[in-house]
């Protein structure tokens, strides 16, 4: 049933041999081994039944319940749980309870992320099991398809799915085949065909002999291709261990050395020396910095969800941020999966034009009863149906496979005029024109020249008085792109993304396609890609083929392992690819994909495959969801510099402090106070505010790259370690000064005797301290936000300040009020307790000092960053362009200039 294509002269001649006798037939069948009710064996079957059940093997699957352990039971896991135990062997029970919680909660989110994996799977089997009409025990029965044995007898119905990939024995019918190769209109198969299962029958009535089944099949191997798929943890998963376990190590090899330092020189008991490392350790592990990074993302998937884009995959919306190649399925996703009549059409006969063809068209239907197939659908859908109740209609002919056209018998209630009219293939209709050696080579010469473009074609003629055929003309249609799929991949070039189509259309359409789209329309077919095995993936496909696949605009007439094995060159290329798709044949290369985005009305397989899935149909959502991923890139990356540098900070500050700034030396003689740290209270309380605040840094306003993103971690690294220096030098000279003031003998020419700032007792050089780390620790994350620009450039989200402004604010309350204590054996004292006005000023001292550090902090790190892209440091700007090479996610001016205009996300 498609038109405008070179004609199959071999399925012709098998209609023409339907006639021959039953027992020539059967005779042929045994040979082919196909089967027919004559021939039939059921003992040989049931034998074939039972040995197929006994060899059937059963998947394992992994419980739920273990899943969840072994998230208990990794490296950065196990190191927290020798902190729990530590945390409640010291009787620390809240602090234990907290870090218990934050320990399951990372666990559960693995957990969950792990069970979402396997419903690809889980899906497409689930839709390997339909109903099968099969000749059993001498009759026909209808049983699970699940049942069927090579060699089994089947009925092909029209609107029964194909059970399992099939002979037909004898006649013909119409299957569609869309879920595996996209192909909009159904195909015509006779007895040389092998309808598949997957495929659905939309007209006629066969027998035929079942060749493979389940997992053998066409469709069952898609099953296996999801399998082959490692679950692919993302970058953003991989990043965040490297970071955690980069700074666990460095903060655990500090504090152990602070450790062994109290226990040797200051001979403290083995509990209170322990008790400093733990908390300065428990305090400098980036505890909560999966939950952040997961709010973050989810924060990102309600922005995406309000653009009618589902995320499945949360860890996917950081991937996409650094797509660079988007691979899309041709039909359903950049075509509306509908046949459309075009304005173009070919008239042979004088008053004909598009309309009235359009009208005789639809007379060779039932036009006030639903379309029967896609054609009439199609004409029905163009043609003015209230010309058409003009005509009464005496006879109807409809769609026959052997004759490809429909006819009816009409009268003129206007005139009374009767004639009959015929659409159909375009081959047939001019062999019964009475006109046909006169007209015949422009209308091949037409046919020709559209097949050549990939257009379709549809013949309509007429009978005139005497009864003979006019060809009144040729309609032309084909499936058109969706209206927003030319704007969509032009703004997907624009932010750095090539586009790539992949049908299995044939190639002449998807050259036409591209054409229209303004697609390279270079195409490379199947016969050029290599063969291999799905399931033992060479390494070297991107070496070997990727400059080939780069060179073309599209791919044509694949099957789902090829789909799978273009995503897999791609991504060996170096490229991170999306895939879109709706059909079953797309899932694998969904699955395979670094992004998989299943469209509007994609098959259940297609979505469980898939990282994203689109509500509304078209593509231009997805340039949203480039949008907003690297939004959701750059928040991620202020948290991640901001965490490596506040971590940095206060444990170097702490280890510091240890061997050089001990109490002792500058006259103070409390035997518990002879190294300077925090008490319990103080350390959870800036731990609490600032993973707080943290938790709104998803709702912060950033300015999204113009290219794909990429994490550039020594960029990061550098960047956080410049802020943790200054920041960490001011804290120590900060307690310096408050050290050196304390000895009333010093004071005058210390620098608090200088500036007039009363001398402090221990416990409020030790609130002192702690009020500084809390305001230095907030605002080097508005420094870490801006990137390698001053922090002024851009003001921070509404919602990021007020969390911000909250924990300052209870951070400044909680320093000046502290009770007078000696928690933990370190003495506190509030700032704003006692003492004369001056001494009740010292948080806004406090506050005029950090915010001068954070100045000269904000000026090193935008001097760090100029010198970084002025000498290329780390592929600051080698790494920055476009394609495969973009690597731009923490490079120095990254955003700079602003991106493309889009609307408030």
């Amino acid at each position: 049933m498609t038109y405008g294509l070179p004609r199959n002269h071999s399925l012709e001649k098998k209609h023409k041999n339907h006639g021959k006798s039953s027992k020539k037939k059967n005779r042929q069948n045994k040979k082919n081994g196909n089967n027919t009710k004559e021939n039939c064996d059921d003992t040989q079957i049931t034998t074939q039944q039972a040995s197929a059940k006994k060899k059937t093997t059963t998947t394992t699957t992994t419980p739920s319940w273990l899943i969840f352990l072994r998230n208990l039971w990794r490296p950065m896991p196990i190191v927290m749980w020798i902190v729990i135990i530590i945390q409640f062997a010291l009787q620390h029970f809240a602090d234990g309870a907290v870090l218990l919680g934050i320990q399951l909660a990372n666990a559960l989110i693995g957990w969950y992320e792990t069970i979402k994996a396997g419903d690809a799977v889980a899906a497409l089997k689930n839709s390997l099991k339909p109903i099968a009409t099969a000749y059993r025990d001498g009759t026909w029965q209808q049983i699970d398809a699940a049942l069927l044995v090579p060699g089994d007898l089947v009925k092909l119905g029209s609107g029964s799915a194909v059970p399992a990939d099939c002979t037909i024995n004898e006649g013909v019918i119409d299957v569609d085949e869309a879920a595996l190769t996209g192909e909009s209109l159904p195909v015509t198969m006779g007895t040389e065909h092998m309808p598949k299962m997957g495929s659905n029958v939309v007209r006629g009535e066969v027998e035929a002999t079942v060749q493979y089944t389940g997992q053998s099949t066409f469709f069952g191997k898609t099953a296996t291709l999801l399998q082959s798929v490692e679950a692919d943890i993302g970058s953003i998963r991989i990043i965040l261990m490297r970071v955690m376990v980069i700074l666990s190590s460095f903060s655990f090899v500090l504090c152990l050395a602070c450790f062994i330092y109290l226990m040797v020189n200051f001979k403290q008991k083995f509990r209170d020396a322990l008790q400093f490392a733990v908390v300065v350790l428990v305090v400098s592990i980036p505890i909560a910095l999966e939950i952040v990074v997961t709010t973050t993302l989810a924060v990102g998937s309600k922005k995406l969800s309000k653009h009618k884009i589902i995320v499945t995959r949360l860890t996917a919306i950081e991937t996409m941020s650094g797509v660079n190649m988007l691979c899309s399925d041709k039909t359903g996703t950049l075509t509306l999966n509908k046949m459309e009549i075009q304005e173009q059409c070919f008239t042979f006969e004088k008053g004909h034009d598009l309309r009235s063809l359009l009208v005789l068209s639809a007379l060779a239907a039932k036009w006030r009863e639903p379309p029967r197939d896609a054609l009439d659908t199609m004409v029905l859908g163009a043609a003015d149906l209230d010309e058409c109740d003009n005509y009464e209609q005496l006879e109807f002919v409809p769609f026959d496979p052997t004759t490809k056209r429909t006819a009816a018998t009409l009268v003129d209630k206007r005139s009374g005029e009767k004639f009959s009219v015929t659409k159909g293939a375009p081959h047939v209709i001019l062999q019964m024109v009475y006109n046909q050696d006169e007209i015949n080579d422009s209308v091949v010469d037409i046919i020709d020249k559209l097949a050549s473009r990939g257009i379709r074609c549809l013949s309509v003629a007429k009978t005139d008085s005497a009864g003979r055929w006019h060809l009144c003309g040729i309609l032309t249609f084909l499936d058109p792109p969706r209206p927003d799929t030319k704007e969509t991949i032009r703004r997907s070039r624009q932010y750095g993304v090539d586009v790539k189509m992949i049908t299995g259309d044939h190639v002449l359409i998807a050259k036409e396609m591209c054409r229209m789209l303004d697609l390279d329309p270079n195409i490379l077919t199947v016969e050029k890609l290599p063969k291999v095995d799905v399931n033992n993936m060479p390494s070297d496909l991107g070496e070997k083929y990727g400059d080939m696949m780069l060179s073309v605009g599209g791919f044509a007439q694949v099957f789902p392992e090829h789909k799978f094995l273009i995503v897999e060159a791609l991504r060996q290329r170096g490229y991170t690819c999306a895939m879109t798709g709706d059909g079953v044949n797309d899932a694998p290369a969904l699955k395979r994909a670094d992004v998989g985005i299943a469209v509007h009305g994609a098959t259940d397989a297609a979505r469980a495959a898939a990282d994203m899935v689109l509500t509304d149909p078209g593509l231009s959502v997805v340039v949203d969801a480039m949008f907003v991923s690297r939004q959701v890139f750059q928040r991620m990356l202020s948290f991640l510099t901001y965490r490596i540098s506040a971590t940095l900070q206060l444990v170097c500050f702490f280890f510091i402090a240890c061997f050089s700034l001990t109490p002792h030396d500058y006259g103070i003689e409390d035997p518990k106070f002879q190294v300077f740290y925090l008490p319990v209270m103080m350390f959870m309380l800036i731990t609490l505010l600032n993973d707080g605040c943290l938790m709104t840094i998803g709702y912060d306003r950033v300015v999204p790259s113009k290219l794909p993103q990429r994490w550039n971690i020594p960029v990061v690294f550098t960047s956080a370690i410049i802020m943790s220096v200054v920041a960490c030098a001011s804290s120590l000279l900060l307690l310096w000064m408050a050290l050196d003031a304390y000895d009333e003998k010093r004071y005058p020419n210390s620098w608090f005797g200088k500036l007039n700032i009363p001398s402090l007792k221990e416990g409020k050089i030790v609130t002192l301290l702690y009020l500084k780390i809390s305001i230095s620790d907030f605002l080097t994350l508005f420094s870490s936000r801006t990137g390698g620009r001053f922090f002024f450039s851009m003001a921070p989200g509404t919602i990021l300040l007020v969390g911000a402004v909250i924990s300052l604010v209870i951070s400044t309350i909680a320093a000046s009020v502290w009770k007078k204590s000696s928690s933990d054996g370190v003495p506190t004292e509030g700032l704003a307790v006692g003492g004369d006005t001056a001494a009740k000023l010292l948080p806004l001292w406090v506050w005029i000092y950090c915010i001068l550090w954070w100045i000269v902090q904000d000026v090193v790190k935008v001097l760090a960053h100029m010198l970084m892209e002025a000498f290329d440091i780390f592929g600051c700007v080698s790494r920055s362009g476009r394609g495969a090479d973009v690597e731009c996610g923490s490079v120095c001016k990254d955003g700079e200039g602003g991106a493309p205009k889009e609307p408030t996300l």
